[in-house]
């Protein structure tokens, strides 16, 4: 359970150290501009833009090609609805009754993107309710990660850690901007980097 002060710590190493973090705050702006159709780009598309950067290791062994991208819209488009019902919430408000969507969600994105690009998309598509992870810190939390498509049970345990850690941080009320991504930069920082 990181405190503040190491996420103080964290953002100000994640600041030093990581120059893609524009990409992720381009890519949630154009998701956010996407969903309401305020720009030329697609949902796919805004999605893609922070996939192709912030998860290149999936893409040197899988391409995303024509093929790929049909995969991510027609995923977008089967659980439209879930994901718009999901959009507006805090992971803070998780119940018993999301666990099945949550798992079915992450299990078909994860057989499209993998674990670590089904973690990264489905934050930019609810990001105050779905956590980011990576492999060294799937690992770190006592979850490492699986073959393609059997990891829905390891994120939803690590969404219910998540959830406590925001819990005992106090969420927005002590974190000026999104818990979620105050837990990542600090994950990310501690266990893939080890820059703090």
């Amino acid at each position: 359970m990181p405190t503040i002060g190491e996420i103080d710590i964290a953002r100000e190493a994640f600041e030093t150290h990581e120059p893609r973090d524009l990409f992720y705050r381009a890519a949630t702006e154009l998701v956010e501009l996407a969903m309401q159709g305020r720009v030329s780009l697609s949902l796919a598309e805004a999605v893609a833009v922070l996939l192709q950067t912030w998860n290149k290791a999936y893409y040197r062994f899988n391409p995303f090609d024509e093929q790929h991208f049909l995969e991510i819209e027609n995923l977008l488009k089967c659980h439209r609805e879930a994901l718009l019902g999901i959009k507006p919430r805090s992971i803070r408000s998780i119940s018993t009754a999301d666990e099945a969507t949550v798992k079915g969600v992450f299990q078909d994105f994860e057989q499209v993107l993998g674990p670590v690009g089904a973690a990264k998309c489905l934050h930019l598509l609810a990001p105050y309710f779905f956590p980011l992870w990576d492999r060294a810190i799937a690992k770190a939390y006592g979850f490492p990660l699986g073959p393609k498509g059997k990891n829905a049970d390891r994120y939803y345990q690590f969404l219910q850690i998540t959830r406590q850690q925001c819990e005992k941080l106090g969420g927005k009320r002590t974190i000026t901007r999104n818990p979620l991504k105050a837990i990542d930069e600090y994950n990310y920082c501690k266990f893939t980097t080890h820059w703090i």
